[in-house]
């Protein structure tokens, strides 16, 4: 009876939040209105300070800066402040180029390796301190490799009009997709997930983090974040939450980024959001105990799936005592085991040459929970540094 109990708990925890609770969320949204108290692009709107750390991206930070600039957004109401994070090519000669040329262009070279988190900090301690209208002004934070819209910017900011809403999230669209890696089990689940965050904003204003690729954020929201935090963006949303503001994603404001292709790439990326994930949880877990909307989809949506690897483990062992009880249970047992093979299978057949896409699904899956279980273990043994370098993309 006790495995049973243990079998059912974990498998069907599993199975909850990554497909009954999305489609919860989707019958419950049916119907729903988006929020209408926006501004209209012929108002007067707020001023926008576009932030963002770069390191090493001499391939992208041009046409960075020119989707921002290009923007329909008021010009006179648009700063970009870019930080260099002591990158080693072209990337600072670039920034200076357009910064000579566009004096809405802030740009802020640092020595030595500082993280993003570090970076972001500074940059936005020296605006609270040198800009007049800091109060009434919207924080957008987004990535160098992370292409906007002409429509990007009013998209987001519109929003802000209604007073209960503090962080607004974009649509984050993907390209260079390869069938010779992950690009499309990836981005499926940045799909998947625009959706879940989508309908918990429409529902509730308790989008579960926004990507950080880009989200903006009132100024009066912005909190320093503490050194060594490796999930900077999850670390601002929960925050949002925290003080009793909506948060919501915008399926308008679009994004292009380029997905990730390779498992390595996705293995490290994933190892390192998980160790922040669980920095988050030890800062934000009272949020569970508020048994409202924000405490339903943290633990659904989040909390579930980071122990997911721990859920996968005792599905397994608790199905292999019961092997004797059931044909059901030798079906189970088994078919787990061939799951958690797959990536080693799909390593195989690649290396041949041939790529099965659902066999992928599955072995994305797995090879995942496995990255997951990396970062509990690195956020055990304590984090040393949140300074990375970026995910390889699919940038030619």
């Amino acid at each position: 009876m006790i495995f049973e109990i243990l079998f059912f708990l974990s498998a069907g925890a599993l199975i909850y939040s990554y497909a009954l609770y999305p489609w919860l969320l989707s019958r419950l949204a049916k119907g729903k209105p988006e929020n209408t108290d926006v501004w209209n692009p012929e108002d007067r709107l707020p001023m926008v300070f576009i932030v963002l750390s770069a390191y090493n991206e001499e391939k992208v930070i041009a046409e960075k800066i020119e989707s921002v600039l290009n923007s329909t957004y008021p010009a006179d109401r648009i700063r970009l402040v870019i930080g260099s994070d002591n990158s080693s090519d072209h990337t600072d000669d670039i920034i200076r180029k357009y910064a000579a040329e566009d004096n809405r262009i802030l740009f802020k070279p640092f020595s030595g390796r500082n993280g993003k988190s570090m970076v972001l900090n500074e940059m936005i301690a020296q605006l609270q301190k040198d800009v007049n209208e800091w109060n009434t002004s919207i924080l957008v934070l987004t990535d160098a490799n992370v292409f906007f819209t002409q429509e990007t910017l009013y998209q987001l900011v519109k929003h802000f009009k209604n007073a209960s809403i503090g962080q607004v999230a974009a649509n984050i669209l993907n390209k260079g997709m390869r069938h010779d890696g992950i690009s499309f089990q990836e981005q499926a689940y940045i799909q998947r997930e625009n959706k879940i965050k989508y309908h918990e904003g429409i529902l509730w204003g308790s989008m579960m983090g926004a990507f950080g690729a880009c989200h903006a954020i009132r100024t009066q929201c912005w909190k320093t974040i503490p050194r060594g935090y490796l999930m900077e963006d999850f670390y601002l949303s929960m925050n949002v939450l925290s003080m009793g503001y909506k948060a919501i994603k915008e399926m308008k404001a679009v994004c292009y980024e380029d997905v990730s292709n390779e498992m390595s790439e996705e293995l490290k990326r994933k190892t390192r959001i998980q160790a922040g994930n669980f920095q988050n949880l030890s800062s934000y877990r009272k949020l569970l105990f508020r048994f409202n909307a924000v405490s339903f989809c943290f633990l659904s949506h989040k909390v579930i799936r980071w122990f997911g690897p721990l859920l996968i483990i005792l599905s397994l062992v608790s199905n292999f005592f019961l092997m004797d009880k059931h044909w059901f249970y030798h079906l189970t047992f088994w078919l787990q085991c061939i799951f958690m093979l797959s990536p080693f299978l799909d390593g195989l057949l690649k290396k041949a040459g041939i790529h099965l896409r659902l066999l992928r699904f599955v072995s994305y899956f797995y090879a995942m929970n496995y990255a997951l279980i990396k970062g509990m273990l690195m956020y055990l043994r304590g984090v040393k540094s949140n300074v990375w370098s970026p995910t390889q993309r699919n940038v030619s």
